[in-house]
């Protein structure tokens, strides 16, 4: 049974004529890409062009994915490259199924919580030497690579090689990013000498190279990733953050493995939504679609007051569970998959006050059994790829190795100082993490089969985006170019929402006359999406405008 919308507020939205739209109702006016073969879509018009020349010279989609994802560590420096960690699920057409890795990095076997509690660490905004874990990325694209593609690493490599050798130029909102950054890259003077050529950020169209980054990656390409892994790469990397009171040791360097993992899934509205286990988010998306399935939101009308209260408290719920409950999983409390049983969100669910807001939530019960790039791909064979890659904060941690040509995250920022948590700071731990690649599958004659990949990029707003992506088309029936198109919503903390601007001045005050307190962000604020839609011939495509990207296929 459906719940039902609360009628008051609907009425006194549309009697006051807030339906009436008083702002731009859309950010863009780009069509779905459409093409029969294969399609990439990536958030930098040099990334998608390096991954469709892989897929027309007959690599796969996972060597397209990642020699995308390597000219992004180029060309989007502030938001991924090797220095990061990396998530990915793939559809494997020949085996009709899902396989899953997560290739984020653990703690050094120096991160200790009564070091960090010492030295004044911010669990969330840490940056410097003390929030660098092991970066895990390279390890992830080096065992995609050589269990599903069909291209050496030192192959899909080339395309960003030349890049940062030759040069290319900046693509405006990168430009706009990068230069915001500005006195956050001159504390380091490594970072300042790699990115701050003559003295500043470059400009929008402006040509950039990084002849550092090249021959760092060039050597990985020719001696493999084990020169980063421990090899003399390693040692520089370690050497260096040692000396600045970081916590990473070779041996560190030496254990890191990517884990491949089962993704976790709910259906939706005849489909399957598929995200990754902890130690990432992607279950707090799930959460919320589990919570907000019996509702009439077609009813409540597409980004109506009722409509978003919803969502926003159904993320308040999901995102108290995420806090308490999600972190490395080998240090759950609670298995991952009571968060989505019915007992937990039916009590969940029952907490969602459809007409007032709430400042606070506490997460369910414990129960036991009794900044960031995303990259989509997919081939004429049939696979698919939902990929994301990330240095955490713009820049990560703002720390380059002299000479190396790449920021090193910082994702240790991620962890809690709060004892006894799955997320609290420990030695050899992976913290939690905000990277989420998306999947969907349907049920065709009894056997599932792919439907899209998709995902967001945008640190605490991925999940909340994902659900709202994927409201806007299995739900409101958008296009997929016009469901990544459409006007979100970013829920912070207590009250505090941003919407973007198209969303009508009456819906504003309709929601602030529901509790919630509205403040304005820019247009990064609300995510980047790319998406790849499997059609019954081809393939379509959308690209997120608020990013600098494009879908491209052949």
């Amino acid at each position: 049974m459906r719940h039902l919308v609360p009628l008051v507020t609907v009425a006194s939205w549309l009697v006051s004529g807030a339906a009436q739209a008083q702002r731009p109702t859309t950010l863009a006016g780009r069509s779905t890409v459409y093409a029969p073969r294969g399609m990439v879509a990536t958030s930098q018009p040099l990334a998608s062009a390096a991954g469709l020349e892989v897929l027309r010279t007959g690599g796969n989609a996972v060597d397209a994915a990642v020699a995308a994802a390597a000219v992004l560590g180029v060309t989007e420096p502030h938001m991924t490259g090797i220095g990061g960690d990396m998530f990915a699920i793939v559809w494997l057409a020949k085996q009709q199924k899902l396989v899953a890795i997560n290739a984020s990095g653990r703690a050094g076997s120096r991160m200790l919580r009564d070091t960090l509690a010492a030295r004044g660490f911010r669990s969330g905004s840490q940056q410097g030497a003390m929030s660098v874990t092991v970066p895990g990325a390279l390890a992830g694209w080096d065992l995609l690579l050589r269990t599903h593609g069909r291209r050496t690493l030192k192959q899909v490599l080339q395309p960003a090689i030349a890049y940062a050798r030759d040069g290319f130029p900046v693509s405006p909102i990168i430009a706009a990013q990068w230069a915001n950054e500005t006195d956050f890259l001159r504390r380091d003077s490594a970072a300042a000498a790699t990115y701050l050529p003559g003295g500043r950020a470059p400009k929008a169209g402006e040509w950039f190279t990084n002849r550092d980054l090249a021959r760092t990656m060039q050597t990985i390409a020719d001696s493999g990733i084990g020169v980063f892994y421990g090899g003399a790469l390693g040692r520089r990397l370690v050497q260096h953050l040692q000396a600045r009171g970081g916590f990473l040791t070779l041996d560190d360097l030496r254990r890191n493995t990517p884990t491949w993992v089962t993704p976790m899934s709910v259906p939706f509205r005849g489909y399957r939504v598929w995200e990754l286990p902890p130690s990432n988010q992607g279950i707090a998306a799930l959460e919320m679609l589990r919570i907000l399935e019996p509702y009439d939101l077609a009813a409540m009308g597409h980004n109506s007051p009722a409509y978003l209260h919803h969502l926003i408290e159904a993320k308040k719920l999901a995102y108290a569970d995420l806090d308490r409950f999600v972190g490395d999983a080998d240090h759950l409390d609670m298995p991952a998959e009571e968060m989505l049983t019915d007992v937990f969100i039916t009590a969940r669910r029952a907490l969602l006050d459809p007409a007032r807001a709430k400042e606070r939530v506490d997460p369910g019960p414990l129960r036991t059994k009794s900044e960031t790039v995303y990259l989509s791909v997919a081939d004429a064979e049939g696979n698919m790829v939902s990929f994301i890659n990330s240095v955490y904060d713009y820049f990560g941690s703002g720390l380059v190795v002299p000479g190396t040509g790449f920021a090193l995250h910082n994702r240790g920022a991620g962890f809690t100082l709060t004892p006894g948590r799955p997320n609290t700071v420990a030695p050899g731990k992976r913290p939690f993490h905000t990277l989420i690649p998306g999947f969907v599958t349907r049920t065709v004659n009894g056997r599932d089969e792919a439907y899209m990949s998709f995902g967001l990029m945008g640190g605490g707003v991925q999940a909340q985006g994902h659900v709202q992506f994927l409201l806007n088309h299995f739900v409101f029936g958008l296009d997929l170019q016009a469901a990544i198109d459409a006007p979100r919503f970013r829920h912070y903390d207590g009250y505090r929402v941003a919407l973007e601007a198209p969303i009508t001045d009456g819906v504003r005050t309709a929601l602030q006359g529901m509790g919630h307190v509205l403040f304005e962000q820019p247009p990064i604020a609300f995510g980047g999406a790319q998406a790849i839609v499997r059609l019954p011939k081809g393939w379509g495509a959308g690209s997120d405008p608020r990013k600098d990207g494009m879908a491209v296929g052949y």
